[in-house]
């Protein structure tokens, strides 16, 4: 059965108010942002959001007031430093922030993929990032030597968003280059919602399944959105919009500024296509594969 909806369907259905969402798991590439400018559009409130470092998706979606609260390791622009519209709901508004180590994270969304309570580390011991925080627990190894440990809460997600190259109708997706915390994100959600580069026949997807990274069976909606992780990078298809980056900063200091960016380019656009022909086919075509790197040919045959 074909999983494929409009974004705008996708969002509405499997985003709730008051839902926990896991975005950009991929670390600094293939950050979902048209899934997150449609949550914004759609005017969610009252989300948990999850993820290890979001750049600057976390930092548009707290200007929007959507978020409640943080699960994070890090939330800024990773090119410029600071996520201004972050650092103002922290600070002066009452943000709920339950800071993490990307590993951390990492071990809650396994234990919840796992269906286990929590999983142990010596991670961040002798740290301060456990204190006040309620996804640590110290605990002591009934194995000798009977050592202290950490005890990391399992995270399930009500939804988690992914951006993939391709996939199929049902779900099953093709991924390259730096997985993050995806796979791990994938299996402890509830619901799935996989954003594609392409949706392509299911042809492809089997003549090669070791690259099937995400199993249909996982998959709740399948979205088919070109360009819909820009400014990340998304490896095959175009590479990091740097000047987006830093644009967004300087374009981001004060609230009116803000909101003013927002009304740009999310509110003032319908759509992801619309977002794109505001970018220019210059710009566009700047950021497309200028040497392609192919892998070698496999057989699978017998």
């Amino acid at each position: 059965m074909s999983k494929l909806l409009s974004m705008r369907d996708a969002i509405a259905e499997f985003v709730p108010d008051g839902a926990s969402v896991a975005l950009g798991l991929q670390m600094e590439q293939m950050i979902p942002f048209a899934a997150g400018h449609e949550i914004i559009r759609q005017k969610k409130r009252g989300l948990t959001l999850i993820g290890p470092i979001s750049d600057i998706l976390f930092d548009q979606m707290i200007a929007a007031g959507c978020v409640e609260k943080i699960i994070a390791a890090w939330v800024g622009n990773v090119m410029m430093g600071s996520a201004y519209n972050f650092r103002r709901a922290a600070e002066e508004e009452g943000l709920t922030v339950h800071n993490m180590s990307n590993f951390a994270i990492a071990l809650a969304l396994q234990a919840a993929a796992m269906g286990v309570p929590f999983l142990p580390t010596r991670s961040a011991l002798g740290s301060d990032v456990a204190k006040g925080n309620h996804f640590f627990y110290q605990i002591f190894s009934p194995f000798s030597p009977k050592e202290s440990l950490w005890a990391i809460r399992a995270l399930a997600p009500d939804v988690t968003i992914v951006h993939v190259q391709r996939c199929d109708r049902e779900g099953n997706a093709h991924c390259w280059g730096n997985f993050g915390i995806m796979l791990e994100g994938v299996r402890a959600a509830k619901r799935v919602v996989v954003v594609a580069e392409e949706v392509v026949a299911a042809e492809v997807i089997a003549s090669d399944p070791n690259r099937t990274v995400i199993p249909g069976f996982l998959v709740s909606a399948v979205v088919e959105c070109p360009y819909g992780a820009h400014p990340s990078p998304v490896q095959g298809y175009y590479k990091r919009d740097d000047a987006f980056f830093r644009q967004y900063h300087e374009q981001t200091k004060t609230k009116a500024d803000s909101d003013a960016w927002l009304q740009r380019w999310v509110h003032g656009v319908k759509d992801r296509r619309a977002y794109i022909n505001q970018l220019g086919a210059c710009r566009v075509e700047e950021l497309g594969v200028k040497q392609h790197a192919y892998a070698a040919q496999t057989d699978f045959g017998y």
